[in-house]
Formats: structure tokens, sequence, C-alpha cells
């Protein structure tokens, strides 16, 4: 039997997530990341190389590698050190040579999945060097995805600088997907960047696919404060057309009070609200459950659980 498609459209650490525990299921996956971190090790690599943004999609390679964790977790090794490699992961610097020598960002993540013998296959959403933008409700108008995260604003719109050229294989995946996931991540820096490309919005929009979101657990400092599951839904749904995700996955675990206040305290997130009163006029099926695990204190999606709910209902 034809394995199912799966594409996942996201970025950094909740497609990295998702697909840690999706790789284990007999589906065809294939991830589509944004290039528009400016950030630490990528951002800095980036201006020194003139290199699309490689941060997020080594994070996902390292996730769906078949090796063992003690080689995975190498490409995670960031170096300490007194000179300007400090800060930088290992897997951004191999990255950042393949694409040196080859010029494509494509084939450097082809050689890259080799080497992590990675069975599934990661796009660039584009070859470009792209720079994010966000206009808030004052109409203040910021500049790059970092600047974005670190503003705690709303942002009315989210655009690019100048126009990205999509690769062109993304197109065919949405075409011939049977499922497409908006990954959990962040709203405005993570999804949107996919989503505020009028192309890509549109091939959504005509495939045949389902199309799935799974719901962050925490609101984004500033930029989500106090929204529910429908507010993330509304967001989406300005930029792909009202009524055009099929389902929502969102998690009902039941937190420990400390944990919660020190997220509050820490770093101004809360849990999302269930909203369930606006939610239960709309079109989408939402499956809930107990999806959160605390290891040392640090809320995360159960991968696993997440992945069995989504094969679930692709093979419903």
């Amino acid at each position: 039997m034809q394995r199912k498609k799966i594409v996942l459209l996201g970025g950094g650490t909740g497609a990295s997530t998702v697909l840690r525990g999706l790789k284990y299921f007999p589906v065809d996956i294939t991830a589509v990341i944004t290039v528009s971190d400016n950030g630490r090790s990528t951002g800095r690599l980036r201006k020194e190389f003139s290199t699309p943004a490689v941060g997020d999609i080594r994070h996902v390679l390292s996730n769906l590698s078949t090796l063992p964790d003690e080689v995975k977790n190498i490409m995670e090794y960031r170096l300490s050190t007194y000179s300007d490699l400090n800060g930088h992961s290992m897997g951004n610097l191999i990255l950042t040579a393949f694409y040196q020598e080859t010029k494509s960002l494509k084939k450097s993540i082809e050689y890259f999945s080799k080497l992590l013998k990675v069975d599934h296959t990661v796009l660039p959403l584009s070859e470009d060097c792209l720079t994010l933008m966000g206009e808030t409700y004052d109409g203040e108008i910021i500049e790059g995805e970092e600047e974005i995260t670190l503003a705690h604003k709303q942002y009315k719109k989210i655009f690019y600088k100048d126009e990205p050229h999509i690769f062109p294989e993304v197109f065919t995946k949405i075409e011939e997907a049977d499922l497409i996931i908006l990954s959990m991540g962040s709203l405005y820096t993570s999804i949107l960047p996919h989503l505020v490309c009028k192309d890509v919005a549109e091939c959504i929009r005509k495939s045949n696919a389902k199309i799935m979101y799974i719901c962050n657990a925490m609101t984004q400092p500033g930029e989500t404060d106090n929204f529910g599951v429908s507010d993330h839904v509304n967001i989406l749904e300005k930029y792909l057309g009202k009524d055009t995700i099929d389902s929502v996955i969102v998690s009902n675990t039941v937190l420990p009070d400390y944990i919660l206040k020190k997220y509050s305290s820490e770093e101004q997130k809360d849990l999302v609200k269930i909203d369930y009163d606006n939610m239960k006029n709309r079109k989408y099926e939402v499956f809930e459950d107990d999806l959160l695990t605390t290891n040392n204190g640090t809320i995360r999606h159960d991968s696993l659980k997440l992945s069995s709910i989504i094969f679930s209902y692709l093979m419903k």
C-alpha cells in the first residue's frame, strides 16, 4: 500500500518536536522550513557568509535523523570559546560549509540528510536570504525575525522585505499531500512566514489535502497574550481564508501551579486557553488530549502522543 504523504510547514523547535515522533510512523514526510531567522549563530553566519538561515533546518534534520542520539547531539552542540566560533552549533557550521561549496541550500540539505541518515524530505521555503517584517497595530514597522520576537508586540501584518522566490518543489509537495500540518511554534515567526506568501497560501487552499493545525501550548510574550485556541486559528485563517482548517490538536494537560507561575514570572508566558465557547460554531474538528510533559521544569509536547493523533487522523 502506498504511504500517505504529509507536508509540515513550520520552523525551529515546534516542527522538530512533531517530526521527532512522526518519523517512526509509516508515512512520507516533507518538512518545509522557514529561512528568515537572523538571531544567534544563524544570524551571524548569514551576515558573514550571505547564506539563507540554516538553524531551523539543522534542528529539523537532527530530529529526523535515524542515527544514535550521541551522534545527533553533536550537531546540536554549541561551541563555547573566546573566539568568533563561540555560540555556533556544529550543525550550522557544517551546513554553511556545504552551502559554500554547492551554492545551493537544497543540495546542502541533501548532503546533510545523507550524513545524518534522514529518510524524509526537508525543503527550504526559499533559497533567498529573506528578511521578515512586522507591522504593529500602532503602525511601527519592525525589521528582522529576532527583532519581531524581542519587541513583544502584537502584529497587524507580517510580510517580507523583498518578495520571496518560493522553492518550486514546495508547490509540488503541497499539491501531492494527503495532510498539511501547520506546526506549533511562534505564530508570527514560524508559521505565518509560509502563509504570507500568497502563492503558498493559494496552493494550500487548492490542495485536496486536509489541513491540520497543532496549537501552541503557551502564549508568546506581547504577541499572543491572552490568546485562546480560536484566536490562533483566526490569525492563520486571516491569511489562508475562513474555514480552511479542518482539524486542530490541543492539549488539556493540567500542569503544576509552580511550573505555570515560573513561566508566567520568568518568561511572561501562560497556557493557551481552550476557549470552547468560541470554538463550538467553527467547522474544524478538535482533538484534545493530555499532550504536555514537564521534564526538568520545561514544558514540551509529547512527540509520540502527538504523532499518534496525527497518524490516526490521517488513516481515518
